[in-house]
């Protein structure tokens, strides 16, 4: 018996011993994860706020759970539509993986769910057993709880109800000025999906058709910055293209292109505004560190938009000859 009593009472200690050494392992919280989670996507460049246009056609609305039609809210907002702008997705409904099978579907293999978040209190047994008239003193414990969910899009099998139909995009809004000046420069100018980039090693711009941007107007302004790179080609005005995203090289030439871009915008009647807000702070650090960094900046932008204002004058001495 007393053997046993001490087996028993010893391992109620190793228990407890387990217990207080998982208490003071280092342990990250949800509130930790998510805030880091949101901050990655900031530094990476995801602004979906700011983006100025729609990587997707899944419109303007909260998500929403695609069974209960229930709209997420709080944090689960932000995290959902995140996904959807990285994920180009057709629609803002979600489901779990339980709910897609349950519907009759299921998620493609290799989808990757996103992580929501449940966030209530509960009372613990202990408060309800002492039976206090006081509301005010009865201790509530706030406590999180995880999700996984999937666009529709990732799923497949899902009844028809379920199938995301993507709005039409609206007809287009040409500024007549900065189409001349796109086509008189014989860029290699592609129009499609969801990014837009210079590419000095294929010498090709790339940007997403006009009526997926929130004010078509954005269109020139991101096609203007883009041809802005365009300009800086060995080929052409030969400027440093070499650095990576968050280095002190691509800032400047990202400054760059932006001034390009506001000069032109400028030279044919359309209003400047800063494209990208999510480069400020890499441009923040290059001026902070080098004064006559926006000296340079503005002369190689002034460069540029004489360069591609050029290809204008050529048609129009063309056009009269």
């Amino acid at each position: 018996m007393g053997f046993d009593r001490k087996r028993r009472n010893s391992g109620k200690r190793s228990k407890a011993a387990l217990r207080a050494a998982r208490a003071d392992e280092p342990r990250i919280s949800l509130y930790d994860e998510v805030t880091a989670k949101i901050i990655a996507q900031l530094e990476a460049g995801v602004f979906p706020w700011v983006q100025p246009w729609s990587v997707s056609a899944a419109g303007i609305g909260l998500p929403r759970n695609a069974v209960s039609g229930r709209c997420y809210s709080g944090i689960n907002v932000l995290i959902l539509w995140g996904a959807v702008i990285e994920g180009g997705y057709a629609c803002q409904d979600w489901l779990t993986f339980r709910q897609a099978l349950a519907e009759g579907g299921s998620v493609r293999k290799g989808e990757r769910g996103q992580t929501v978040f449940y966030a209530d209190r509960f009372i613990p047994k202990a408060e309800h057993e002492q039976g206090s008239d006081d509301a005010e003193a009865v201790r509530s414990i706030p406590f999180l709880k995880r999700f996984t969910v999937f666009n529709v899009a990732q799923c497949e099998g899902l009844p028809e109800r379920f199938a995301a139909t993507p709005a039409p995009l609206p007809e287009r809004e040409p500024h007549e000025d900065a189409e001349a000046l796109i086509a008189a420069t014989g860029a290699d100018f592609r129009i499609g999906g969801a990014e837009a980039y210079y590419s000095p090693t294929l010498d090709i711009v790339q940007v997403p058709p006009q009526p997926a941007f929130n004010q078509q107007i954005d269109y020139y302004r991101t096609a203007l910055h883009e041809l802005g790179h365009w300009t800086g080609h060995k080929s052409r005005l030969d400027r440093d293209q070499r650095g990576g995203f968050g280095t002190p090289a691509y800032a400047r030439e990202e400054l760059c292109a932006e001034l390009a871009s506001a000069f032109l915008c400028a030279a044919l009647g359309i209003v400047p505004t800063v494209r990208h807000a999510d480069y400020l702070a890499n441009w923040l650090t290059v001026l902070r560190s080098d004064s006559r960094a926006i000296f340079k900046a503005a002369s190689q932008a002034s460069k540029a938009a004489d360069y591609l204002l050029a290809f204008t004058d050529t048609v129009q001495l063309e056009a009269a000859a």
